[in-house]
């Protein structure tokens, strides 16, 4: 009992350091080859790892959509993950990932799992630019920065269930937003996330609520960012409440998380008040510890527009 204590006291701690754990995992080969990649997701996703149920198909489903497992008394859909980013098992969809993300649970069915590595985000890199067709969000270095690293894929989650479950009402109602955000003049909110789905909704959210606001992908560049800007208030004869109301930023980001973000806001003389909302994919109490221990303001989960204008008016009135 006390080994599995450790253990969870060690991932615990992981959030104060800059490292996370990721669970590798194979979807299969290619249409042209046999060649079988890595592809990772960070393990306080995954709620469980069991070997494939039966499934029971649900008439009418979406594309990729397998249908439903019964999961001691719950109800779970389960996605056939190979197919989305274009990989065929050879040896069958054997293994399902029950992850629990942005207020949902869900079945991943990929072939195998391979090990869970720990690992530094700084050895996590954006993978906006490369291709992808906008499902992988980063790439993971899992030997360090040696030049014969094996790579991993880390996957966008966002967009993957956005792509099964499109969404066809209005996503962002003014009517039901609320009202507009009164901020100090002159002042924008900055914020962060590396998934591409997140900024648009996070954007037209800000919008609606006419709340100016610089974006960023990354933890490291939402730093800089704010130092940038703290120079240039500080030659003003300004300090950074005069130029920046709060900051927004998501947990998992590559290069630098959001709780490395928000702790070295916290402890930086320069940025003292400065309002801190954590919004992330990664809900659960375990995790809003977390966000207290490093002094965030407030955390909100992904993604309901009214929750997030809600929490971010409040934060700014304070």
């Amino acid at each position: 009992m006390s080994t599995v204590q450790q253990e969870v006291d060690e991932r615990t701690n992981l959030t104060g350091s800059n490292k996370f754990e990721l669970l590798l995992f194979r979807l299969g080969g290619d249409a042209v080859g046999d060649r079988s990649e890595l592809f990772g997701i960070n393990v306080f996703k995954v709620r469980e790892i069991v070997a494939m149920p039966v499934i029971t198909a649900v008439a009418g489903a979406l594309p990729h959509n397998l249908g439903v497992v019964n999961l001691r008394g719950q109800i779970i859909p389960v996605i056939d993950l190979p197919s989305v980013v274009g990989c065929k098992p050879k040896t069958g969809l054997n293994i399902m990932l029950v992850t629990e993300y942005a207020r949902s649970t869900q079945g991943f069915a990929v072939e195998s799992v391979e090990e869970i590595v720990r690992l530094d985000w700084s050895q996590v890199l954006s993978a906006e630019s490369s291709a992808g067709g906008g499902m992988v969000t980063s790439i993971a270095r899992l030997d360090g920065d040696s030049e014969n690293t094996r790579l991993a894929q880390v996957l966008d989650v966002e967009q993957i269930l956005r792509l099964i479950y499109p969404i066809n009402s209005k996503e962002i109602d003014p009517e039901t937003i609320g009202a507009k955000l009164v901020i100090r003049p002159g002042t924008v909110i900055l914020a962060a996330d590396d998934s591409a789905v997140a900024r648009g909704l996070i954007e037209q959210a800000l919008t609606a609520i006419g709340a100016p606001f610089i974006m960023t992908k990354t933890g490291k560049e939402a730093w800089e960012r704010l130092q940038a800007i703290s120079a240039m208030a500080q030659a003003e004869g300004k300090t950074i409440r005069d130029k920046v109301a709060m900051v927004l930023t998501d947990l998992e980001m590559p290069e630098m998380d959001g709780f490395t973000l928000t702790r070295n806001i916290k402890q930086d003389e320069r940025f003292k008040g400065l309002p801190v909302v954590i919004h992330s994919s990664l809900s659960g109490t375990t995790n809003e510890d977390h966000v207290k221990s490093v002094g965030a303001d407030a955390y909100v989960a992904k993604f309901v527009a009214e929750d997030l204008a809600a929490t971010i008016r409040r934060v700014v009135a304070q």
